[in-house]
């Protein structure tokens, strides 16, 4: 395709992100001592099922005895359903019990969970149970559902080694989680659109069109097939179109619009953002390779490259959640100061 030029690549070293302990799985959450475990008794006073975090609140006595409400953050919907959990798992004026470990400081009753248990006696454990059997189906034309792979590092702060522009520099050196667009409910757009942990199901509603939809989002990606599909506005998807070169996948994708964390965490894209992704996949059907190329002048002083994989999911419907604004900002609740 014609108008990309390779020019000297960067390729970003993602150090292997390990499990994360249970509920902080996306953000570190230091308020958090882990090393002091309680166990709560309370009713339930919210039960927020939305993105892109699940979250709880329960009115229950503190150390002291009085009666406060405790907040607890789970994982985004599609992560609680692989766990098992639903809309229905809590209902407002229950009681329950809970173990978690507490906040550090004890004005602050913000706590993680490791299990619940009802007034009958049935538990929730935050882990995975042993529900989740659904096979695996392999696929054979870049169809199905797709997840990032585990050895992809974090996506909630911005890689060390980055060729910045000075632009690009002054947002590395003044990084604050708070700027975070999923703080006020904004979808991303490539490259950040796949690199999130979030399934992306990939449909072929024709032979001129692939379709990337993102769980929990509600515009999906559109790679025109026909390179002579008409250029719509500029927006933070951009105009993506796609062409195979043998089994490869090639998309490249133009016109976008300023974008807030639009290369990677903390880190902004702008109008002359320029995306080149290649997906292959194995033989197995089972795990896509990823290589993305992304220039951008202002923000970049060259090209990066990101490479990562996706593995094959159990076919099934995408959850939907709205957005909550109350929800979304929930974590930054784990910055304020003491």
């Amino acid at each position: 395709m014609g108008g990309f030029v390779k020019g000297k690549l960067l390729a970003i070293s993602l150090f292997t992100l390990g499990l994360a302990l249970p509920v902080w799985a996306h953000h570190s959450h230091s308020n958090i001592d882990r090393e002091d475990i309680r166990v709560h008794s309370g009713i339930v006073s919210e039960y927020n099922w939305s993105m892109p975090h699940v979250f709880l609140r329960i009115m229950a006595p503190n150390q002291d005895g009085q009666v406060v409400e405790y907040t607890i953050e789970f994982l985004h919907p599609p992560g609680m359903v692989e766990r098992g959990w639903s809309p229905e798992t809590f209902q407002v004026g229950e009681r329950i019990t809970w173990e978690g470990a507490s906040d550090r400081n004890p004005k602050r009753y913000f706590t993680s969970m490791s299990w619940a248990e009802r007034a009958d006696g049935t538990r929730v454990d935050y882990g995975f149970g042993g529900e989740r059997k659904a096979a695996v189906l392999p696929s054979k034309d870049f169809t199905g559902l797709w997840k990032r792979s585990r050895s992809f590092g974090s996506t909630y702060a911005p890689p060390p080694g980055l060729p910045l522009t000075e632009v690009g520099q002054a947002l590395f050196d003044n990084f604050n989680p708070r700027t975070n667009p999923q703080v006020d409910c904004m979808e991303p757009g490539p490259p950040r659109f796949t690199i999130l942990p979030y399934p992306i199901q990939i449909t072929r509603p024709d032979e001129k069109t692939v379709v990337l939809k993102g769980e929990l989002r509600h515009e999906p990606r559109v790679v025109h097939l026909d390179m002579d599909y008409p250029v719509g506005p500029p927006s933070h998807l951009g105009h993506s179109v796609g062409w195979f070169e043998g089994k490869e996948l090639i998309v490249e994708t133009t016109n976008f619009t300023q974008d807030r964390w639009g290369t990677h965490a903390g880190i902004d894209s702008s109008d002359q953002k320029h995306l080149i992704e290649r997906y292959s996949m194995n033989e197995d059907g089972l795990m896509l390779k990823v290589l993305m190329t992304v220039t951008d002048p202002i923000y970049l002083a060259q090209p990066i490259e990101i490479d990562y994989s996706m593995d094959k999911q159990p076919d099934r419907q995408l959850v939907t959640a709205p957005c909550s604004l109350e929800g979304a900002r929930l974590f930054l609740t784990g910055y304020k100061d003491e």
